[in-house]
């Protein structure tokens, strides 16, 4: 069984990815990173992390890497407080499901 990823459930997932380097990770180490859990599209992850970007939860830099530069994201200040957020809610969230997963009432 598979269950469906939300938008919010993405964002937090990008953006816990993302605040695991204080000096930030590139486009493509964070589409590996979540394909690693899920199955998703890289085509899928370059608006999230737009998206993120415009509502001020992300930053960016470039740096060259092999002649080229690479993209880099940070979280900002607001996407940190935005990921706790984020953090809060899934541990509320997933144990009234466990709860009701276990027979348990909520």
């Amino acid at each position: 069984m598979s269950f469906t990823t939300g938008a919010a459930l993405l964002d937090a997932i990008v953006l816990a990815v993302v605040a695991r380097e204080e000096q930030g990770t590139y486009g493509y180490r964070i589409t590996q990173e979540v394909k690693q859990v899920l199955d998703i599209s890289e085509s899928t992850l370059y608006p999230v992390l737009r998206r993120l970007q415009k509502d001020g939860l992300l930053t960016t830099y470039d740096a060259p890497c092999n002649g080229r530069n690479r993209r880099y994201y940070r979280a900002t200040g607001a996407g940190c407080t935005q990921l706790a957020q984020y953090r809060a809610e899934w541990a509320a969230y997933t144990d009234k499901i466990n709860q009701f997963l276990k027979g348990e009432q909520p």
